[in-house]
Order: C-alpha cells, then structure tokens, then sequence
C-alpha cells in the first residue's frame, strides 16, 4: 500500500507539473509581456484601427465557419450513422483529412486552385471575384481546417442512439427535418455543442492555412493570429502580447464552455 501511494503521488506530481509548464506557463507569460508597462497601456495598443479590423474579420470568419460547419457536420454524422452505403469508410476518412495534413499545405491548394496563376484564378478575377488573398479565401481556409470537428463529436453518440427512436418517429409519420430537431439532436446536444465550441476556437486561432491564403495585408485580410505575427515582427511586443492575450482568452472562453453541461448536470443531481 506504501508504494502505491508513492508511485500515485509521483504521479500526480509529474501530471500537474506538466500541465503547469506546458499548459500554464506559456498564458502566464503571455499576460505578464502584456501588461509589463501597466494595463492603460495595454489597453490603448487594441484601439489601433488594424488591430480592430483584424477582431472584427476573425469574429466574421468564425460565425460563418462555425455556421457552415455546424451544418454540415450535422448531416454528415447523420448519414454516416444512420445508413451503410458503399464509400461510407472512404467518406469518414476525407472527414478527418483536414487533421491528418498541414494547414499550410491546404492553404497552397486554395492558392493553387483560385490564386492569380491558379486553375481558376484568373476566370474569377476578370469576373471581379478575388478569392486568393481576400476575405473569401480566409473562409474557405479556416472552413476546410475547422470541418471535422462537429462531426467527430457527433458520431459516436449518434451510434450509440441508434435507429429505433428514429423509425419510430418516421412510421408516426414525422419529416426528416422533425426527426432530426425533435429525436436525435436533443439527445445529442452535449456533444453537437461541444463540437461547436471545438469549431469556433480552431476558427479564431488557425494561423497557417489563413496566413498562406490571405496576402497578409493589414487592415483588410490579417486576423487577430496574423496581426500578432505583424506586431511582433515590427517589434510592437507589448500590442502584440496584448492581442494575443485576447485572442488566448477568447479561444479559452470557448474551450472552458464545454464544461457547462457538466456543470449543469451535477447541480441538477445535487439540487434532486
């Protein structure tokens, strides 16, 4: 029993100093470069109007990225767990492809397929369309890299469901739409909403695919994790730890969310 407790406690003390230098440490340095000068400081590098623009595109990229993907990533769980069809492995396997490569790699192939030199860049451009180092292509980036997350959150809750209460509800006479918002979905709101969250901190804080396809040009195609990039390479350290102390805190906002289910759930047991 003594040992035991001697190999759990070094245990505990080899996890939490892990966590303490690999997970703590780097926000903690982060928020302390910040606000060496002070918090007026701080404050006033975010009023720059790049700066603004840059919170405002990355806002913009994320709700459409995390609307699209919420879609999408619903559906397609549906159809990978509710029906067995040939090409049904291969379609979960390009699912997850966008965690398999570099985001930098993928940002060559939007550049690739819609850049000035690009398969269809230059149809688009003498359309007016820009996609490569514009806003759209910082969408297509970030919905390509962000797209397997509400479905690999989906799917294996929606195995487990199964097919009956859905057969049910057809044989009553239910719409596909019905089955899907009144007999499925409420069963798997915790992991849809978990995989939401998932979508929307990878949105905020995705760097390679977006900085290959977005020209970097301030004010009109940097994102925050761009706009970092700039100020610290223009050796603006304190505007830069300081938007990377609100790119850090939003992105960990979204994270911590997931816990709120659980939350909810033990003060329902306690208050039962």
């Amino acid at each position: 029993m003594g040992r035991c407790r001697v190999k759990t406690y070094i245990l505990w003390v080899v996890s939490w100093a892990v966590i303490a230098i690999v997970l703590l440490m780097p926000p903690a340095v982060v928020v302390s470069e910040a606000l060496k000068n002070g918090i007026g400081p701080a404050l006033e590098t975010l009023k720059d109007p790049d700066g603004i623009a840059a919170i405002w595109l990355t806002l913009e990229v994320s709700v459409v990225s995390v609307a699209v993907n919420t879609l999408f990533g619903v559906l397609a769980a549906w159809l990978l767990t509710k029906y067995r069809f040939p090409g049904r492995s291969a379609l979960l396997v390009l699912v997850e492809l966008p965690l398999s490569i570099s985001p930098v790699v993928s940002g060559l192939v939007w550049l690739l397929l819609f850049g000035a030199q690009g398969w269809w860049g230059q149809a688009l451009e003498q359309a007016g369309i820009h996609v490569a180092f514009a806003v759209p292509g910082i969408m297509l980036a970030t919905l390509f890299v962000t797209l397997p997350y509400v479905v690999r959150t989906l799917v294996p809750l929606m195995e487990q469901q199964g097919r009956d209460a859905e057969e049910a509800a057809m044989l009553a006479g239910a719409g596909f739409w019905q089955i899907l918002w009144r007999v499925t979905l409420p069963g798997a709101r915790v992991a849809l909403f978990s995989g939401i969250l998932l979508t929307t901190a990878r949105a905020m804080g995705e760097f390679g695919a977006v900085s290959v396809a977005s020209g970097h040009i301030p004010g009109l195609t940097e994102t925050m994790p761009l706009h970092i990039e700039s100020l610290y390479n223009g050796y603006q350290t304190v505007a830069a730890f300081t938007m990377a102390t609100l790119l850090a805190a939003m992105a960990m906002s979204a994270v911590l969310l997931r816990s709120v289910p659980e939350w909810i759930t033990r003060w329902r047991e306690k208050q039962a």
